[in-house]
């Protein structure tokens, strides 16, 4: 069975706010007082196409704070993320860390990339598992940056241990103790929304 994912995670709280600035954005929660963001197509097209407006919004938050020298993911497999993309994150993670999370694969294989950031840059990864762009596996190697917390475990699992999770009994892993199995695409989580 098919599985793709394109999500920001963060607390409930966090990304209701971020979800403000972007109309066609939609929040989906979580368990453990976290929840998603869906990256449908839609929301894309309005983060990439907003490039002025995120400089603006990050400007306003990060005059007690510049920004550090590593905000960007570029380089990292996240291809389809633009400039106003990660400055919106770099923004928004000034309220709480959020992690860019990207998965998809058939049965067993596929691709797993996640990146946490926090206080205006990344703290974790850019991670990647799976088939790098040469198309030789990777167990969860950093990509570029730097993994400072959440070792073991594949990307989003790191990721999401960073976020705060923790495995309870009867999961098998923090994507499943969150709930990511509940549906199988990101437009199928989108439509999840009440």
């Amino acid at each position: 069975m098919s599985y793709e994912l394109q999500a920001l995670i963060g607390t409930l709280e966090l990304l209701t706010v971020a979800a403000a600035e972007v109309p066609v954005a939609r929040v989906v929660p979580l368990a453990q007082g976290l929840a998603m963001l869906p990256v449908t197509s839609a929301v894309l097209a309005a983060l990439q196409g907003d490039g002025a407006a995120a400089r603006t919004s990050v400007a306003r938050t990060s005059v007690a704070h510049p920004p550090a020298a590593h905000t960007s993911a570029a380089g990292s497999g996240f291809g389809r993320h633009a400039d106003g993309f990660e400055l919106r994150l770099a923004a928004w993670s000034k309220a709480g860390p959020i992690a860019c999370v990207e998965a998809e694969g058939f049965g067993d294989g596929g691709i797993r990339r996640a990146a946490v950031w926090s206080d205006g840059r990344i703290v974790l990864g850019p991670l990647a598992e799976g088939e790098s762009v040469e198309g030789e596996s990777t167990e969860g190697e950093p990509v570029a940056g730097e993994s400072v917390e959440g070792e073991g475990g594949d990307p989003i699992s790191r990721a999401l241990r960073l976020l705060g999770v923790r495995v309870t009994a009867g999961r098998v892993d923090e994507c499943d103790a969150v709930g990511l199995s509940a549906h199988r695409s990101t437009t199928g989580w989108a439509a999840a929304v009440g």
